[in-house]
């Protein structure tokens, strides 16, 4: 009976047949056997280093305090090294001393008021000593113009009035009583107190008469190159009071 072929089922098919290699024994291998699985011993050796480490409440806490001190170095560090380069000055530049306060100037003391002319313009006591003298103003009934004036009390009970702006000029004259001052300043010896004129350095002599345009007055020129002598302004005792009466015209 003949073969009969082999029923081939198209959906298996057959592995191809190679001359040498198909049904070669020394070909044919057993096939490995597939890896042993791993133990959970090694399962746990393998994560418990990186578990253990962060799971330990003291490990977080060292590192924690450790991040808040270096970060805490770090912030003071920079802000004294910041506030050292603000405050140092630069080099060759010597840093502003504030001056001292000054001392508060001290109050002036209320001035006294002059006494105005025609009338009582000093007491006799104020003008008790010989020499002793007071400034007043006189304000001129024609002109209404007030003139800075001067009395003074001179040897004899004589009370004298003059003029301290100069003849026919606008410059205020002086009445020194230093004698030394006189000397200096005006080169005149002089034996008791002087009136002057800063602007022409005359030098009036209040026990001299001069002469005057309407006769002798006193107030002789004996040093320096004055006009005349000081306009004359007549004064009168009247029981305590001194009191000028009229101007020289």
């Amino acid at each position: 009976m003949a073969d009969e072929p082999k029923h081939v089922d198209p959906f298996k098919p057959q592995d191809p047949t190679i001359p040498g290699v198909t049904g070669n024994a020394a070909r044919i291998r057993p096939a490995p056997q597939p890896p042993a699985p791993l133990g959970q011993g090694y399962q746990q050796r393998a994560v418990a280093p990186s578990q253990n480490i962060f799971a330990d409440p003291r490990v977080v806490i060292a590192v924690a305090v450790t991040a808040v001190l270096l970060l805490g170095f770090g912030l003071f560090w920079h802000s004294h090294s910041t506030s050292a380069e603000v405050t140092k000055p630069a080099e060759g530049i010597t840093a502003a001393v504030p001056p001292p306060a000054a001392a508060p100037a001290a109050a002036a003391e209320p001035t006294k008021p002059v006494p105005i002319g025609p009338g009582p313009v000093a007491s006799a006591a104020e003008l008790a000593k010989p020499w002793s003298s007071k400034r007043f103003v006189f304000r001129a009934p024609q002109t209404a113009d007030d003139v800075p004036a001067l009395v003074v009390h001179l040897p004899g009970n004589v009370y004298w009035g003059i003029s301290m702006r100069e003849p026919f000029g606008s410059c205020e004259m002086r009445y020194i009583t230093d004698m030394a001052q006189i000397e200096n300043e005006y080169h005149y010896t002089a034996a008791h107190p002087m009136v002057v004129d800063p602007c022409n350095h005359a030098v009036y002599d209040l026990e001299k008469y001069g002469p005057g345009p309407n006769g002798v007055v006193r107030g002789a020129i004996v040093s320096g190159a004055g006009v005349r002598p000081p306009l004359a302004i007549e004064m009168k005792a009247r029981g305590n009071q001194i009191v000028a009466v009229q101007i020289e015209q």
